[in-house]
């Protein structure tokens, strides 16, 4: 997955995919958009829908959602035309096994622990424990979805880095709010089992450690100056 990491090996891709990736903008017809609907967006689709369809994500989170796909385009349009000459997909070697691990970890982390976490909440009744959790899975979920999207052929790299970076930001005030949820629990009817409460506070914490590290030990002093280096380097090539 991107994030979750996603196609373009940045928060969250799996290896296999960025190969596909880098298969698919060899294509003889550089400028024929590649086909984005895979098997991993539609589930993290499907997650959205279901989160979503529960009434715990706020309006403010559908709202981010909706924005990133415009400002994407924006981007595209107004600020990193996507060249016309064919350019290379791959910022890092899908074959990288530090990599792939880093990715792993980040998918169990931050979208199969969390889903599990909030699937046993509805059987023990904490609703707030759900609550907190949802947000931050409905935007991985997004994310994903979004890089899949920006890896087709119609973006160039730096919209492609957007995405990444952008999504991560924002889950970083989500994981804030699971945070001060799972913290601040109070023993009742709504608060699940001390067991429970111990996992939902160290899951948080591993989220929270994961993507500030991912967001500032990873995307913006590594992914984006190369990813920007490697867009502007073909810029000065074709000039």
């Amino acid at each position: 997955m991107s994030g979750g990491v996603g196609t373009t090996c940045n928060d969250i891709s799996l290896p296999n995919e960025g190969i596909q990736g880098h298969e698919k903008s060899s294509h003889p017809n550089p400028l024929k958009p590649t086909r984005f609907l895979t098997l991993r967006q539609l589930n993290c689709l499907a997650v959205m829908i279901i989160v979503a369809a529960s009434g715990m994500v706020s309006l403010e989170d559908f709202a981010f959602v909706v924005f990133s796909i415009f400002y994407m385009y924006l981007l595209l349009k107004v600020a990193f035309p996507r060249k016309i000459s064919p350019q290379t997909s791959l910022v890092f070697d899908p074959t990288n096994k530090i990599l792939g691990l880093y990715v792993t970890v980040g998918a169990i982390i931050g979208l199969y622990l969390p889903v599990a976490y909030i699937f046993h909440g509805i059987l023990e009744g904490d609703k707030q424990g759900i609550k907190a959790a949802a947000p931050h899975v409905f935007l991985l979920a997004s994310q994903v979805f979004m890089e899949g999207v920006a890896f087709s052929d119609r973006f160039s790299i730096p919209v492609r880095v957007y995405v990444p970076v952008f999504y991560n930001t924002r889950r970083i005030f989500s994981l804030v709010d699971w945070l001060r949820c799972e913290f601040t629990k109070l023993d009742n009817e709504y608060a699940g089992s001390g067991k429970r409460v111990l996992v939902g506070r160290v899951l948080a914490l591993a989220n929270m450690g994961f993507w500030c590290f991912n967001l500032f030990g990873f995307l913006l002093p590594v992914y984006l100056p190369k990813a920007f280096k490697m867009y502007y380097s073909e810029t000065k090539v074709k000039d």
